[in-house]
């Protein structure tokens, strides 16, 4: 398929996205757009600084590798709102998220973002696509993010893709960490991510959830945070299963392999609890 590229100037403002979100409830197609979204979008200082703070990395002179989704959530919020995307928003469940940190991350004002959704497929409980958001600076590609959403909606033909699990290794506790139940509220303020099921109790009910759950990209966020000593600055790629959500408050508990080349994570609360699980491994 050939991609068809739109060029913006700016993105649009969250509100106006946030209100043709909720107007839209119903599946309106079985086909994904060809046409992707391109912006260059600019490094705000201040909300680096409080989104450092929020996540708990170090000012270590380079952004941190969840930093670029929140640079881009406007651009993927109007792309997923568009009347061409044929799933609504309101419902979609993150499933997985995977990122590529190409080149290192340091000294950098401006990037160019693109967006654009693919692989439409069957899934158990529905269908599955694939959101895929590349950065790019004067150099090239710097930074790649792939996010598996589900629409319970929608029933396509064939049978969902069998998974492959790797041969698990052996973790040992690295850190822990205790969610508020303003997690979500404060993370909505930095990042602009303001679904319902995050910041409330009562708005959480509305979508059957008995109470408020921590953004999952909070949480991997959090993860990378404590995981730097066993990152390389780039060169790698790290990808995570959200499985059950943290419901807040709560206290998780973040288990890893020792080792820097490749490695596995988990998160996970109290009673075996499972909430994240993820892998890192070199790019080839």
């Amino acid at each position: 398929m050939t991609r068809q590229w739109r060029d913006l100037d700016n993105t649009a403002a969250l509100s106006g996205l946030y209100l043709r979100a909720a107007r839209k409830r119903k599946i309106s197609g079985y086909t994904l757009p060809d046409t992707g979204l391109r912006c260059y979008l600019e490094v705000e200082p201040k909300r680096l600084e409080a989104y450092r703070k929020l996540c708990h990395f170090s000012d270590d002179g380079c952004l941190p590798p969840t930093f670029p989704h929140v640079m881009a959530f406007a651009l993927q919020l109007q792309l997923l709102t568009d009347p061409q995307f044929p799933l609504p928003l309101l419902g979609l469940v993150h499933l997985h998220n995977s990122i590529r940190v190409i080149r290192p991350l340091g000294g950098i004002a401006r990037l160019r973002f693109s967006v654009h959704v693919e692989n439409l497929q069957a899934h158990e409980k529905g269908a599955t696509c694939d959101m895929v958001t590349q950065a790019a600076d004067g150099l090239g590609l710097l930074w790649s993010e792939t996010s598996r959403m589900l629409c319970r909606g929608l029933k396509l033909d064939g049978e969902a893709p069998a998974g492959v699990e790797p041969d698990a290794l052996p973790l040992t506790e690295l850190t822990r960490w205790y969610a508020d139940s303003d997690i979500g509220r404060r993370y909505a303020k930095v990042c602009g991510d303001y679904n319902p099921i995050h910041l409330s109790a009562s708005s959480a009910k509305l979508f059957g959830f008995p109470t408020a759950i921590a953004h999952g990209m909070w949480s991997k966020a959090m993860a990378l945070a404590a995981l730097r000593g066993h990152l390389p600055a780039s060169g790698y790629e790290i990808a995570v299963d959200f499985l059950k959500p943290v419901r807040l408050p709560s206290e998780v508990i973040l288990d890893a392999s020792p080792t820097a080349a490749s490695g596995q994570l988990l998160l996970q609360g109290h009673g075996d609890l499972q909430h994240m699980r993820g892998a890192w491994r070199a790019l080839d």
